[in-house]
């Protein structure tokens, strides 16, 4: 088939690669302009120079909305377009153009966590498996029937780079034998169970900052959903930010006010976590290595030279 792929970063990279060495033809590529975002500057593979190499005309666009590239997209004449990673509303006009519409590539196993940053909140939140999806796409975002699917399990201390690097091994496969089924004539794929969907935002500051009133359960994931090159988790102490590199959920169950510095336990140091941790029911996240507003990265055992005092969500 003739194909026109619409991507960014990393996720737009491998999906493009993997066409490239398909038996498809790749017609045009449509990718964004290099941002200063955060994490888009994570996983930062460039679609547009890899692009280049191949002989491949590209298409720098920030939004898919002008007269200039429906007419390009006309005149390229596609069987199909495939989308990975593009950042911003495709119009119908530009999805239905296609022969056979567009495929979308999702890193998650829709129908849960469409949007945005599936992963990291896929690993806060305790789920036991992630994976890659590819669906058609239609007026709903991430919403399309399901053409292929292929789950990883998390592991117990996976981190969220961990993921990326299980889930982004997956994109090839999803996308060549999801184009398989669709270049053999196949129309009929698996609806999404709308009941059991779930829209996930773009991640911001604010999400990184830990609220000692969730259990040390979920503080735990979040440090590790927050691995580097992500930017940390973290908190206040004595009104100067905090990074919490690492930690575990402590043996011990310590009582307390949330945020409490308490107890020194194997290599960490256990902070009272939990809305209802004055019951003395609650486990405690045993930090283990931190960095500090300066930038030193040091056990959480040499830091805390003392216990006594509060984190704190704010300075």
């Amino acid at each position: 088939m003739r194909v026109v792929m619409f991507g960014y970063q990393t996720w737009g990279h491998r999906t493009l690669k993997a066409l490239l060495e398909s038996e498809h033809e790749v017609v045009m590529v449509v990718t964004h302009p290099k941002s200063e975002h955060a994490y888009e500057k994570i996983w930062s593979d460039s679609v547009a120079e890899l692009a280049e190499e191949h002989g491949v005309p590209v298409v720098i666009r920030n939004r898919p909305d002008d007269e200039e590239l429906f007419q390009r997209l006309k005149e390229a004449d596609a069987d199909i377009i495939v989308a990975n990673n593009w950042r911003t509303w495709i119009p119908p006009r530009i999805y239905t153009l296609p022969r056979h519409g567009t495929l979308n590539i999702h890193d998650s196993l829709l129908p849960k966590y469409a949007g945005f940053s599936p992963l990291i909140w896929a690993l806060i939140n305790g789920e036991s498996e992630v994976g890659v999806t590819a669906h058609m796409m239609d007026e709903v975002l991430d919403a399309g029937d399901i053409v292929d699917q292929r789950a990883v399990p998390v592991g117990p201390r996976d981190t969220a780079t961990d993921l990326f690097h299980k889930t982004v091994d997956l994109i090839a496969p999803v996308t060549v034998g999801a184009l398989a089924r669709i270049a053999a004539g196949e129309t009929e794929f698996t609806k999404q169970d709308r009941s059991r969907a779930s829209f996930f935002h773009k991640r911001a500051e604010d999400d990184i900052r830990i609220n000692w009133e969730w259990p040390a359960d979920v503080l735990e994931r979040l440090v590790r959903a927050q691995s580097a090159p992500y930017p940390a988790a973290f908190t206040f102490h004595k009104g100067k930010r905090l990074e919490v590199l690492s930690a575990v959920v402590s043996t011990g169950v310590y009582g307390g006010t949330p945020g409490r510095i308490f107890y020194r336990e194997g290599d960490g140091v256990v902070v009272v976590a939990g809305a209802d941790a004055r019951t003395g029911r609650n486990h405690g996240l045993a930090i283990t290595r931190v960095r500090t507003e300066d930038g030193r990265e040091l056990p959480a055992a040499e830091y805390f030279t003392s216990m006594g005092g509060y984190l704190t969500g704010r300075p």
